[in-house]
């Protein structure tokens, strides 16, 4: 967990402030990709690991330092292990432990 955040601000440093909804539930419709109103963990780990994939130049999975933006924490992160957190951040960010986030719970920082 200890590299997800920091690798999540990068990624998310690379899209343009215009490009973010100014609504919650614009926020959660992002994610719902079968239009439910909630979010099952794998649409989050889905939409969250685009920006993995976007930055993974040769396609192997792996973010070696050249991949990635100059910085202090230049080291190679596996997409596993970054999933691996997207699901623990989940399970912390499911308040109500139902399995799914809701737009409230998905507001809010994780747990």
């Amino acid at each position: 967990m200890r590299h997800l955040l920091p690798l999540l601000t990068v990624l998310c440093a690379t899209a343009h402030a215009s490009d973010y909804p100014t609504a919650v539930s614009a926020y959660l419709a992002r994610f719902d990709r079968d239009g439910d109103g909630r979010i099952a963990p794998q649409e989050y780990v889905d939409y969250l690991s685009a920006g993995f994939h976007a930055m993974d130049a040769n396609g192997d999975g792996v973010l070696q330092p050249d991949e990635l933006p100059p910085g202090p924490r230049r080291l190679p992160r596996t997409l596993a292990a970054f999933q691996a957190d997207l699901r623990a951040q989940f399970r912390r960010s499911d308040r109500n432990h139902d399995g799914f986030l809701s737009a409230l719970e998905l507001a809010q920082p994780p747990g």
